[in-house]
């Protein structure tokens, strides 16, 4: 049971103003505690003296390559400690980590390097790419290179991060925060010296953000590099882990566990178990509160561009189910129709932010134009807000199917779908049709004990199901079955992807 406090952290904005430049944070701890760990991966652990001194060492290969102030650093690298003492060696040089899948086709990698123009690309050998100076994480650091502290620097921008968006061209958000912190100040409940896993891969902006800011404030990283449901249970006992964020697929994915798997490790460690990312489907926040208790649970919703944020506690969620929360201080939110007017409370619109210090404020884009209602702007997302000012998501607006009128917000669909015990996951898109204009259409991909079921038997159970959860025109008046994830390790959906590679196969 966690005993840790709800405070005021709750409704707090980054503690940005008066801090320690970020390249100089490692030092700054290293100072108190040289020997505390830093960062674990696997068997390797680094502590605050050895991060300090392998990220002056990559911090100088980078000026030899000619990085200097506020100059974009390209990282296309997974999960490790490289990434890490890269993030920190850019920040040194006083420059801005532009962060990028490592897995990106060389195509849409190179619609990126053309945009930000960056001084550096910081990736395995393999992807190297014409054109651009390399520097490479798989060939060692010139041991040469001093590991004494540089000069002190700030980056105008602490981060620029490629958009998870899905408009089929690249953007990216850059942070107009500078990169300083408090390093008494963590992020989202962090305290000095806890313990934090990181399951997320660190080229989307939530695992990115939230590792480095718990290292900011001095606490130890678990890296488990890519996630892994049962590991995530071992790591978290083994480590005594305090803080973890996940997205609702790996939720899932640890409550899909069998029951003696999944209650055979000690979590008591846990004070803060926070989710984001997309929405939560009801049925399997209420599993989570009812394992853990509604203290530990937390949710956020909002975006990289942090033109406002909503936070909540289990606790409020219960007297709230399915509300991502109210809006934090710091912003305000309203709900709009399609002809810009305030919904009342109840009804459907368009959720736009605008922050206290203005429109424009907290983030630009490269590559890209705000969607705007004068000083409003809107991340896409579709919800509604109760009486009591409570936000509750519907789905993406690009992602809305028109079925013979009827809204129907796929989000729902898939949440009910992954209800059934033999579903892992599942994506619903609108596809055409002739006489409803678009029809429910639904992939999923079956749980690993329902491989190998018969299809129609399966399809049949599940729509059987679906008839006592969802009204009949949202039940999918298609089913197919796939062995492929619909989403990524970060929760994320590409539903408009999944559609067009269906379209041509319809229209035939």
């Amino acid at each position: 049971m966690s005993t840790f406090p709800a405070h005021e952290w709750v409704n707090t904005v980054l503690p940005a103003s008066d801090g320690i430049p970020m390249g100089l944070l490692p030092a700054w701890h290293a100072a108190r505690t040289p020997r505390r760990a830093a960062i674990t991966e696997g068997d390797l652990t680094v502590d605050w003296t050895g991060l300090e001194a392998r990220a002056n060492r990559r911090a100088r290969a980078l000026q030899a390559l000619g990085v200097g102030q506020d100059d974009f650093v390209t990282i296309a690298l997974p999960n490790s400690v490289a990434f890490y003492e890269t993030a920190f060696a850019v920040w040194k040089l006083g420059a801005v980590p532009n962060v990028v899948s490592p897995k990106l086709p060389a195509a849409e990698l190179d619609a990126i390097l053309e945009l930000v123009r960056p001084r550096v690309l910081v990736c395995l050998r393999a992807a190297a790419r014409p054109g651009v100076p390399v520097h490479a994480v798989d060939e060692p650091v010139d041991a040469s290179l001093s590991a004494e502290p540089l000069p002190e620097r700030v980056s105008t921008y602490w981060k620029a991060l490629a958009s998870g968006g899905s408009t089929g061209r690249p953007k990216i958000i850059v942070d107009h925060m500078p990169s300083r912190w408090d390093p008494a100040a963590g992020a989202l409940g962090q305290q000095a010296g806890w313990t934090v896993l990181s399951p997320g891969p660190l080229y989307h902006n939530a695992p990115f953000s939230f590792m480095h800011c718990a290292l900011f404030a001095g606490c130890h990283v678990i890296e488990m590099g890519r996630f892994d449901a049962l590991r995530a249970l071992e790591l978290i006992e083994k480590h005594r882990v305090q803080w973890v964020n996940f997205v609702p697929t790996m939720m899932h994915r640890i409550w899909r566990l069998p029951d003696e798997q999944r209650n055979a490790f000690d979590l008591s460690s846990l004070e803060i178990v926070f989710h984001m990312a997309s929405a939560c489907p009801v049925w399997l926040k209420e599993r989570w509160i009812e394992w853990l208790g509604p203290q530990r649970i937390w949710e956020l919703y909002g975006g990289t561009e942090r033109q406002g944020r909503t936070v909540l506690s289990g606790v409020e969620w219960l007297q709230h189910k399915g509300s991502v929360g109210r809006v934090s201080p710091g912003a305000r939110l309203i709900v709009l129709d399609e002809q810009g007017r305030e919904c009342p409370p109840g009804e459907i619109g368009e959720i736009y932010f605008l922050p206290d210090t203005g429109r424009n404020s907290t983030y630009h884009y490269l590559g890209a134009e705000a969607r705007a209602h004068g000083e409003w702007e809107s991340l896409g997302d579709l919800g509604h807000l109760d009486a009591d000012g409570y936000l509750y998501l519907s789905d993406r607006r690009t992602d809305l199917v028109i079925s013979g009128g009827a809204n129907i917000y796929p989000a729902e669909v898939e949440a009910a779908i992954d209800a059934h015990p033999q579903v892992q996951t599942s994506a619903v898109i609108g596809l055409p049709d002739d006489d409803l204009g678009q029809r429910v259409h639904a992939i999923v991909q079956p749980a690993a004990d329902a491989l190998g079921t018969d299809e129609d038997a399966l399809r049949a159970s599940i729509l059987d199901f679906l008839a006592t959860r969802l009204v009949r025109y949202k039940i999918p008046r298609s089913i197919e079955f796939s062995s492929e994830p619909m989403r990524d390790d970060a929760g994320k959906m590409r539903r408009a992807a999944l559609r067009a590679a269906r379209l041509p196969r319809t229209e035939t």
